[in-house]
């Protein structure tokens, strides 16, 4: 067992220090230190800080030698440890790979990065990340996993609670307190968890896309739009689910399925929310006003009508609702949408299942007894979380992609590689302790992951 850790530990390592090297290889301050080394393997040139672009060339392929060294050491323990035959085979085609890798960096340096060599490079790296993320998660699923879980082929809801809501006295409020209690239940109804997050999608795409020319007006309507908009769907979804949340213990707590707010009255405050944000992104460009309404039917008709209770894609396909954001912050700067802005979107679409999953292992029972056939239930936890893995994997590589498409530098590539390096941490502590606490610790270490990488996005594209 003590050996089988350490060849966890070292597996995860190599892969955030290939993914470190491949992000890092991808943003603007590499491109630019390209120019300043061009012989190999070593630089030439004085070892101080006055050449700093010559300084980062050293760095990275002293990473690099360091990285190889990993890579090597893990395939050596998979064999001492008799690792599975798949998890070797993967590992060995990522080192197969990195003789090409480094050859390709070789001609990439010597020839100042000509033709589509910088491209071939980047693409040999995204695929020896690739072979390690796939090996940690086959590792992961033998070692932590279990054939005997109870899996649910087509879950049915239970039964609806006799809570007898409707016959329990009103306690007595003033008017002031019964104001304030409907005015928080209507907030509610708006889902205020969501929008931080997803106001913060916009504000990279517009970001990205507008850099410091980007305008005081389109922020205001853009995220004014946006937040009107995720109300209107949290409203529609709040309306759509009030049946099923009174059997989820999570949601049995919600303003209509309380029948705090009545039902007509929420239909009425989503439809004006609805047109609401409509009317503020019109103000902005018709493409932002089409996207707007679309994602608004997406999560309201799409998601939470045909996906959440018919499909176990639904986490997977749903994740379009939470890209959407991304592409109406990128068509609010000029009305169009660019390579860069659906690669944005791809970020958080395939993030939303590394994300979404660990959510769904906490409230499996949940979910069970509304109906949802949602990954732990139909498929089991070991397959969740292995497909945690595989789409974490999915969203760092996305993230690479960004970076080599746009001139995001230093910040946005040391975010993603540290915040991605603790989620990975959270979602290895969630395949060993399997607990509701481990979990919510990967659920959480998912939301500062895309945060604080967004966060950059902005800060780097704005004002560095």
């Amino acid at each position: 067992m003590a050996s089988s850790r350490t060849f966890t530990g070292l597996l995860a390592a190599t892969a955030v220090g290939v993914y470190l090297l491949v992000i890092a290889g991808a943003t603007a301050s590499i491109t630019d230190a390209v120019a300043a080394c061009t012989t190999w393997p070593l630089c030439e040139g004085p070892v101080t800080l006055a050449d700093l672009d010559l300084q980062i060339a050293r760095a990275h392929r002293l990473v690099a030698a360091v990285v190889g060294v990993l890579a090597l050491a893990t395939v050596g323990l998979s064999v001492r440890v008799a690792e599975r035959r798949r998890v070797t085979a993967a590992l060995a085609a990522g080192v197969a790979l990195y003789p090409a890798q480094i050859a390709l960096g070789a001609f990439v340096a010597t020839t100042g990065g000509a033709g589509h060599l910088p491209a071939a490079h980047l693409a040999a790296g995204m695929a020896i990340f690739g072979a390690f993320v796939v090996a940690l998660a086959w590792h992961l699923e033998h070692e932590t996993g279990s054939t005997d879980e109870t899996v649910v082929s087509d879950p049915s809801p239970a039964p609806m609670p006799d809570d007898g809501a409707d016959d329990a006295p009103t306690p007595s409020l003033s008017t002031r307190e019964r104001a304030v209690a409907t005015a928080f239940a209507y907030f509610r109804l708006t889902k205020p968890r969501l929008m931080w997050l997803l106001c913060l999608v916009a504000a990279a795409g517009m970001a990205l896309k507008a850099g410091p020319s980007l305008t005081v007006r389109t922020i205001l309507l853009t995220m004014g739009g946006g937040v009107l908009a995720i109300g209107a769907s949290g409203t529609f979804n709040h309306v759509l689910e009030r049946d099923i949340d009174k059997r989820m213990d999570r949601t049995s707590d919600r303003p209509i399925a309380t029948h705090e707010i009545p039902v007509r009255n929420a239909v009425a405050f989503g439809l004006t929310l609805a047109v609401a944000a409509l009317a503020l992104f019109w103000q902005v460009n018709l493409l932002a006003a089409l996207l707007g309404l679309t994602a608004i039917l997406f999560y309201s008709v799409v998601y939470t009508l045909l996906l959440k209770p018919n499909t176990v894609q639904n986490t997977v396909i749903g994740g379009a609702a939470g890209a959407l954001p991304a592409l109406i912050g990128w068509a609010a700067v000029e009305g169009t949408i660019d390579l860069p802005g659906l690669v944005l979107a791809a970020v958080i679409f395939l993030w939303t299942p590394a994300h979404f999953y660990n959510l769904a292992l906490a409230y499996r029972d949940d979910y069970e007894a509304g109906g949802f056939p949602m990954m732990p239930v139909v498929r089991g936890e070991t397959e969740t979380r292995k497909h945690i893995v595989y789409y974490l994997g999915a969203t760092l590589v996305a993230a690479v992609a960004l970076a080599a498409l746009t001139s995001l530098g230093w910040l946005y590539a040391l975010t993603s590689t540290a915040l991605g390096a603790v989620f990975l941490w959270a979602v290895v502590r969630l395949h060993r302790e399997q607990t509701e606490a481990a979990a919510f610790r990967a659920f959480h270490a998912s939301n500062a992951y895309l945060g604080l990488l967004l966060v950059a996005i902005v800060v780097d594209a704005l004002a560095l």
